[in-house]
């Protein structure tokens, strides 16, 4: 048998990979990558650095498997910081690279080992919330060195889901952009199709895309937008208007307790912190340019 027809070595499935557009100089962005003090406001709510020594970790109840640091510094340079860390018994490798995108903007492009989709859907393992983990870890990190208010983390500690913001728009506004299928898919940052009414179908996708789509359970006008998600449970947003801004309230219910679906709520949530942008950033552009 001739070495062509042996059966090849199997390779590790590429990287989950994220870019996102960080509206700060590179210089600043890596600062806030590498300072503990910055860390601990966009990151974890403990934090660690020190690259000459060797050492980059975080950990907290808004870290998968946060009891403690599982990080491993592997490289730092004034463009990367590539770090071992270990979730679920595996040794996953997860990179930051940078590139200046102009004089007043960076380019972070997040990649993480040991992802598989397939553990979103089954919760077999907490790795399967590092896509949206990420999604609103960046989100944060934009929005830190904005000087704005941050999106909250999720809390992988508890059964809870729930999350509440301030955005700067009328409730009015803010109902429209949550119900309205091109307004959802501009901020969202993926084709959703809604069909708003009661019993109406909530599709990811789309509707020719989504064989299981979210049902419409509840659709006040400028107060209240609850999804039937299924086994996900029931997602609700609230919405309560003051001086021309809304406080929006998001709440998670209805889901088996022992297995909180974190990787969908990391979703919603960083869905949020998008929306508020859209409502109050001028010339509003998504974070992420590409997932």
């Amino acid at each position: 048998m001739t070495d062509d027809l042996r059966t090849p070595e199997p390779t590790d499935p590429a990287p989950m990979t994220l870019v996102a557009r960080i509206p700060a100089p590179i210089a600043r962005v890596r600062e806030a990558l590498t300072d503990p003090a910055d860390m601990r406001v966009w990151l974890a709510e403990q934090a660690e650095a020190d690259l000459p020594a060797g050492r980059y970790a975080f950990w907290g109840p808004t870290t998968p498997e946060g009891d403690a640091p599982h990080q491993r510094l592997l490289h730092a340079d004034e463009r990367t910081v590539r770090f071992a860390w270990l979730l679920d018994g595996e040794e996953t490798t997860t990179e930051f690279a940078l590139e200046p995108d102009g004089p007043d903007a960076t380019l972070v492009t997040l990649s993480q080992t040991h992802f598989d989709f397939q553990d979103v859907i089954t919760g077999k393992s907490i790795r399967g919330v590092l896509q949206t983990y990420w999604c609103l870890i960046l989100a944060n990190l934009a929005e830190h060195l904005e000087g704005r208010a941050l999106t909250p983390r999720v809390d992988f500690t508890s059964p809870e889901l729930r999350a509440e913001a301030v955005v700067d728009a009328s409730p009015a506004e803010v109902f429209a952009s949550l119900i309205d299928s091109e307004a959802v898919t501009k901020w969202f940052g993926f084709p959703i199709e809604i069909e708003p009414y009661v019993g109406g179908r909530f599709a990811m996708g789309g509707l020719a895309n989504d064989p299981s789509p979210a049902k419409v359970l509840e659709l006040v006008p400028g107060r209240t937008f609850s999804l039937d998600w299924g086994d996900g449970g029931v997602g609700t947003w609230e919405l309560e208007g003051s001086g021309g801004r809304t406080r929006l309230t998001l709440v998670q219910s209805g889901f088996d307790a022992a297995r909180p679906p974190y990787a969908a709520w990391g979703g919603i949530v960083a869905g949020l912190a998008e929306l508020r942008r859209y409502h109050e950033v001028p010339d509003w552009r998504p974070i992420l340019e590409s997932a």
